[in-house]
């Protein structure tokens, strides 16, 4: 009786998962064929229209130069710093700009620039009398640029406030001089496979600053 009563109660209880088992197996079939990059279309195609927006904005923006540090952010924008050293070894200093390119407009280059410039014993003339200034300038700007192909074209407006103080205190004009001017530039970069070239134009309206009034060009080749 008892061997009898264990066997009914095993075939009842296998009986009873038979379902269960079933189930399990059909449910470990269906997880093993999914596809593991199974996602909406609409997902799909608005990733590649993001990764081509982020391709276009990761080219260099029209007014960068060539020898400066580009810092690109998550947002968008980007971070542009260099230094400044004016040809005849009196002025130096260092640029920074901030930009974006609109995502409706991906070659159309925006930003602000601020430039800070050191001289020294650079020689000009007050009140018809030759002197040698220290000066100190402070400036800001609006950029606007376009990428054209192979050529970008830029230009900027701004102000830029200055000051100026004789080397010697002997001077018989000796006085502090500041004030505040209009800066403005534009230029031109282009750029052939590894050949790039640029022309800038920069001045500052002021006299006193003439010194700062610069052309430069340029020619790198990366080899």
């Amino acid at each position: 009786m008892k061997t009898c009563f264990r066997s009914a109660i095993t075939m009842a209880a296998g009986l009873a998962l038979l379902p269960l088992v079933a189930m399990a197996e059909t449910g470990t079939s269906h997880v093993v064929n999914m596809p593991l990059h199974s996602e909406p279309d609409a997902y799909t195609e608005a990733s590649h229209d993001l990764l081509a927006s982020l391709t276009m904005t990761r080219l260099a923006p029209a007014y960068a130069s060539k020898t400066s540090d580009l810092m690109y952010l998550d947002n968008g924008l980007v971070l542009e710093g260099g230094d400044l050293q004016t040809p005849d070894g009196y002025t130096s200093g260092f640029r920074l700009t901030a930009g974006f390119s609109p995502m409706n407009l991906p070659r159309l280059d925006l930003g602000a620039e601020f430039t800070y410039r050191e001289s020294d014993e650079v020689p000009t003339r007050h009140a018809d009398q030759a002197m040698l200034v220290n000066s100190t300038t402070l400036g800001g700007s609006l950029v606007a640029g376009v990428r054209l192909g192979q050529v970008g074209l830029y230009a900027k407006s701004g102000f830029a406030e200055w000051e100026g103080d004789p080397v010697s205190q002997s001077e018989p004009l000796y006085m502090a001089t500041t004030g505040t001017a209009r800066t403005q530039g534009f230029g031109a970069r282009l750029q052939h496979n590894r050949l790039v070239s640029r022309l800038e134009f920069e001045e500052i309206d002021a006299p006193s600053m003439a010194h700062l009034n610069l052309i430069t060009a340029s020619l790198h080749y990366a080899f």
